[in-house]
C-alpha cells in the first residue's frame, strides 16, 4: 500500500469524513490527535449539526459526499454515515483514487461489497472496513483461553437492547439500516474470527411496526453450523417489545466454558471458576485509526482484510435468504471467494 509522493513530502495525509454521528466524533478526535492526518472536509446529514461539527473539529463543510470523493485535495475518505449508503461512497472514491476507510457494514448488497473490494484491489488502494470488536479485550481473552476448553461444541453470542420509547432515528429504519444481521455483521465475524467457515445459515426474525420507515422492534435469530462441527447462535434484539438488556458471549468445550457480559468474563474449568478482566471498550477507534495511518506509511499489516469482511457479510447475507425463504441458506467457501 502506498500514498501519494505530495503526503510524504508534507508527511501528512489529507482527509475527507462522511457523517456527523457518535463513530464520526471518534475519528475526528482520532484524526487531529494524529500528526500524520489533517481533517480537512466533512458532509453530514443535518446542516446545523454538520456546522457545529467543522467548528469544533477545525475543517470545512462540503454540500455533498459526490462532491467530497472528487476533491483533488483529499487522499483518503473516512465512511461513518447511514448504513444504506456505505457501498455507493466506497466505490466512487475508490474510483477517484482515494483510499477508503469504512465502518461496517462495506455495504448493504454483497454483490456491490464483491465489486468494491476487486476495485480496491485493481487500483491499489486500501480499502479498510472496521471490525473493532476483534481488537476488544473481550477477544483478546477469548483466544487465549479457547485452548483451555478442549473441543468446543457451542458458542452463543447475544445483544439485546430495551429501548422505552424505541428512537426515531436511520438505526430502526428498514431502508437506512438494512436487514439486522447485515447492519449487526460484528456479531456474526467475531465468530469466523475465532472459529473458521461456516457450512449453513439458518435465521428467523420479526419487526414490531407501527409507521412505515420507522419500526419499534426487531428481533432475530441467527444459527451458524461451522464446517469444523461447531453449532453458533447470534440473537439480536432491540427496541420496545423487549424488557431485559443483555451482552453476553458463551463458549462451551469439552473440558470447560467462557463466559462474558460486558466488561468481565470467567473461565470455568476443572473445578474452578477463574475471574478474567477484560477492560474498557473504550479508544478502539482511535487503536483503529492509527492501525490505519501506519498501513498508509509504513505498510504495516492490518488487523482484517477486505476479504476476510467479505465472507463475513456473504455470512450474513445467508441469514437474511434464510430468513426471507424459512430455508436453509449454504455459505460460499471462504477460499474460492478470496481467489476470485
Amino acid at each position: 500500500m502506498y500514498i501519494s509522493e505530495a503526503a510524504l513530502k508534507r508527511g501528512k495525509v489529507s482527509v475527507g469524513l462522511v457523517g456527523t454521528g457518535y463513530a464520526a466524533k471518534l475519528r475526528a478526535e482520532a484524526l487531529l490527535n494524529d500528526r500524520r492526518s489533517h481533517l480537512v472536509a466533512i458532509v453530514g446529514h443535518h446542516p446545523v449539526k454538520t456546522a457545529d461539527f467543522a467548528q469544533e473539529y477545525e475543517c470545512i463543510v462540503v454540500n455533498s459526499w459526490q462532491e467530497l470523493v472528487t476533491r483533488d485535495d483529499l487522499d483518503v475518505i473516512f465512511i461513518s454515515t447511514v448504513n444504506r449508503d456505505h457501498g455507493a461512497i466506497a466505490k466512487a472514491a475508490l474510483t477517484h483514487g482515494k483510499h477508503v476507510v469504512i465502518e461496517y457494514p462495506l455495504s448493504l448488497d454483497v454483490e456491490e461489497a464483491s465489486e468494491i473490494v476487486t476495485l480496491a484491489r485493481s487500483q491499489n488502494l486500501l480499502l479498510h472496513v472496521e471490525h473493532i470488536e476483534i481488537l476488544t479485550g473481550t477477544h483478546q481473552a477469548l483466544q487465549k483461553y479457547l485452548p483451555e476448553l478442549g473441543q468446543v461444541f457451542y458458542v452463543r453470542y447475544n445483544t439485546i437492547n430495551p429501548q422505552h420509547p424505541a428512537p426515531r432515528k436511520w438505526s430502526y429504519n428498514h431502508e437506512l439500516f438494512g436487514f439486522p444481521m447485515i447492519a449487526a455483521v460484528s456479531r456474526l465475524h467475531r465468530l469466523i474470527d475465532l472459529f473458521g467457515e461456516v457450512l449453513t445459515v439458518n435465521c428467523h426474525y420479526r419487526f414490531w411496526q407501527t409507521e412505515p420507515d420507522y419500526y419499534q422492534s426487531c428481533f432475530c435469530v441467527t444459527q451458524l453450523n461451522f464446517h469444523n462441527g461447531l453449532l453458533g447462535q447470534v440473537i439480536y434484539g432491540k427496541g420496545e417489545t423487549l424488557w431485559q438488556a443483555e451482552r453476553k458471549f458463551e463458549v462451551h468445550g469439552e473440558k470447560g466454558g467462557l463466559i462474558f457480559e460486558v466488561n468481565s468474563g470467567k473461565l470455568i474449568h476443572d473445578g474452578e471458576t477463574i475471574s478474567i478482566d477484560v477492560g474498557s471498550r473504550r479508544g478502539m477507534f482511535l487503536k483503529d485509526t492509527k492501525m490505519v495511518l501506519d498501513c498508509l506509511f509504513d505498510g504495516t499489516p492490518l488487523y482484517i482484510t477486505p476479504e476476510q469482511s467479505l465472507y463475513t457479510l456473504k455470512v450474513a447475507d445467508a441469514a437474511r435468504r434464510s430468513a426471507e425463504t424459512g430455508l436453509t441458506a449454504v455459505v460460499e467457501n471462504r477460499s474460492q471467494l478470496i481467489l476470485n
